[in-house]
C-alpha cells in the first residue's frame, strides 16, 4: 500500500474530525454534591486571600490557640521542633581566624538580641497568623559593636489604608514590575489598638523587612494560617467535649429519681412532677405509694469518646505533617517501629522548614550583620565566604544502636565525620578541637584517653527485631 499524497491526506482529515467529548466525576454537580461544592471559585491566589478574609482566619486561628490546649501544644512543638535553641553558623572561607572571629561573634550578638527566641515567635506566628514580618533596624543600646537588631511586627501592622491605596501594591507590599518587593507599608500603630495613628504608615524598604510565609498557590503574596484546615476541627473537638462534661456532670446531679409505671390518676399517691427533695447521709427514706426509686445510668463520656479525639487529632495534626502522638503528646498506643516511622515524614518536613528559614530569614540576617562586622572586626576578605546553618540534632530512641550504625558507616566510608556531627547539630571543627584539648589535657595528668568502639550491629532474625521493637513504648 503506497502512501497518499498530501493534498489527498488533509482532505480526509478535514472530512473526518472527530469530536471527543470526556467527562469526569468531579466536574458534574448533581443534587447530592451541589452544597458540597457550593463555595468552590475560581479567584485568584491574593484576591481569594484578600485582606478581610485573612483578618477572619487570623482573629479566629489566634482565638483556637489561646483558648484550645491542643492548639497550643501543637503551635509550641512545631517552633519548638522547627527552631529548636537556635541554628549556629558556620563559615567556611579559607582564613581560619576569621572564621572563628565571625562565628563567635554572631553567637554573641544573637545572644544579645535574643534571636532563637525571636525565630520561634515568627515560627509560631507562621503557623496562627500565616505570615512573619522582621524589621532590621539599628539599636543604639544594643550591647557590643555591632548594633543591628531585629524588630517583629504582626501581620495586621503589615496593610495599605483604603483611602492611599497605590499601584502595583498587595495590600501592604509595593512591587516593582518584575514582581519584586520594594516596600512594606508598616502601619504606625497596632489596628487593634485602638490608636488614632491607625491609617498611617512608613514606607519601609524591602531591604529592611523580612517576610517569612509559605506560598501555596502560584502569585500568592500573603500567607494564610498553617493550621487554616484544621480550624473547623478544633471547634468540633472543643464542643464534643463540653457536651461530654454536659452530659456526664446533668447526669451526675441527680441523684436519685423517682419513677412509678401507674398511669396517671392511678394507684400510685400524689406526686408534683419534678418535685424535688435532700436527702442527708445515712437516713432511711420511705417512697411514697406507688413510686420507686432509681438512679440515672451514666451514659458519658461514650466508648468511642477516645476514639474520636484520637481521630480528629490525628486530621488536625496531618496538615502539619506531625504524627498523632507528638500532636497530643501521647504515645501509649505507639511501639518503637511505628514510632520512628511515623516520625520519618515529620523529620522531613522540619528539614524543608529549616532549610526554607535559611534562604528567607538567617541568610538575610546574617548579610546584614555581616555589612556592619565586616567594618567593625576588618573582616572584608571574608565578605563574600560560604557558610552553612546547624540546627539541633534529634536525639534516637536507642543511642546504643545509633552508635554502632555510626561506626559502621564510618568504616566502610559512606559518611563523615562532618556530617555525623551534623546529625546532632554540632560544627565537626569545634568539637574536633575540643576533643584534642580534652584528650590533652587527659595525658597531661596521666589520665586513660583510650575507650572501646562501639560494637558492629548483631545481625538478628527480622521476628526477633520486631518482637523487641514491639515492647518499647
Amino acid at each position: 500500500m503506497g502512501w497518499w499524497p498530501f493534498s489527498k491526506r488533509s482532505k480526509a482529515s478535514e472530512t473526518r474530525t472527530v469530536v471527543v467529548r470526556a467527562k469526569f466525576d468531579s466536574a458534574q454537580t448533581t443534587a447530592d454534591n451541589r452544597r458540597h461544592w457550593a463555595n468552590a471559585d475560581g479567584l485568584s491566589a491574593d484576591v481569594a486571600a484578600s485582606p478581610d478574609v485573612r483578618r477572619i482566619l487570623r482573629n479566629r486561628a489566634r482565638y483556637e490557640v489561646a483558648n484550645n490546649s491542643y492548639a497550643r501544644g501543637i503551635v509550641l512543638t512545631l517552633a519548638n521542633d522547627v527552631i529548636g535553641t537556635g541554628p549556629r553558623l558556620q563559615v567556611l572561607s579559607a582564613a581560619p581566624e576569621a572564621n572563628q572571629t565571625i562565628e563567635r561573634e554572631f553567637l554573641a550578638w544573637a545572644k544579645a538580641v535574643d534571636l532563637p527566641g525571636k525565630l520561634r515567635t515568627m515560627r509560631m506566628a507562621r503557623a496562627q497568623d500565616g505570615e512573619a514580618f522582621a524589621v532590621l533596624f539599628s539599636n543604639d543600646n544594643l550591647a557590643g559593636e555591632v548594633k543591628l537588631d531585629l524588630r517583629l511586627i504582626e501581620a495586621d501592622q503589615v496593610a495599605t489604608p483604603a483611602a492611599k491605596l497605590v499601584q502595583q501594591a498587595a495590600d501592604g507590599i509595593e512591587y516593582d514590575a518584575f514582581g519584586n518587593p520594594t516596600f512594606y507599608h508598616v502601619l504606625k500603630a497596632h489596628p487593634g489598638s485602638g490608636g488614632t495613628g491607625s491609617m498611617e504608615y512608613d514606607r519601609v524598604p524591602a531591604d529592611s523587612v523580612i517576610h517569612w510565609f509559605r506560598a501555596d498557590r502560584p502569585g500568592q503574596r500573603r500567607g494564610l494560617p498553617d493550621i487554616l484546615p484544621a480550624l473547623p476541627l478544633f471547634a468540633q473537638l472543643r464542643r464534643y467535649t463540653l457536651a461530654v462534661i454536659a452530659a456526664a456532670e446533668s447526669a451526675a446531679n441527680i441523684a436519685v429519681l423517682m419513677k412509678t409505671s401507674s398511669p396517671a390518676g392511678g394507684e400510685a399517691a400524689e406526686v408534683e412532677p419534678m418535685t424535688e427533695m435532700e436527702f442527708s447521709p445515712n437516713m432511711a427514706v420511705f417512697t411514697p405509694e406507688g413510686w420507686e426509686p432509681s438512679q440515672v445510668k451514666a451514659e458519658q463520656p461514650a466508648t468511642t469518646y477516645d476514639m474520636f479525639k484520637r481521630e480528629i487529632l490525628n486530621e488536625i495534626a496531618r496538615c502539619l505533617n506531625m504524627p498523632y502522638n507528638i500532636a497530643a503528646c501521647n504515645s501509649s498506643g505507639y511501639n518503637y517501629a511505628s514510632g520512628r516511622l511515623d516520625h520519618q515524614t515529620y523529620y522531613k518536613s522540619i528539614r524543608v522548614e529549616q532549610a526554607h528559614c535559611e534562604s528567607v530569614v538567617l541568610d538575610r540576617i546574617l548579610d546584614a550583620w555581616l555589612a556592619e562586622a565586616v567594618k567593625v572586626y576588618g573582616l572584608g576578605e571574608v565578605e563574600d565566604a560560604s557558610h552553612q546553618w546547624f540546627w539541633d540534632g534529634h536525639e534516637h530512641v536507642d543511642p546504643a544502636k545509633e552508635a554502632s550504625a555510626q561506626t559502621a558507616r564510618l568504616a566502610s566510608n559512606t559518611t563523615t565525620l562532618a556530617a555525623e556531627y551534623a546529625r546532632q547539630g554540632k560544627d565537626w571543627e569545634s568539637e574536633l578541637r575540643q576533643r584534642a584539648k580534652e584528650v590533652a589535657l587527659m595525658k597531661e595528668l596521666g589520665l586513660t584517653v583510650a575507650q572501646p568502639a562501639p560494637s558492629a550491629p548483631e545481625q538478628v532474625k527480622e521476628d526477633d527485631n520486631d518482637e523487641d521493637e514491639s515492647k518499647a513504648a
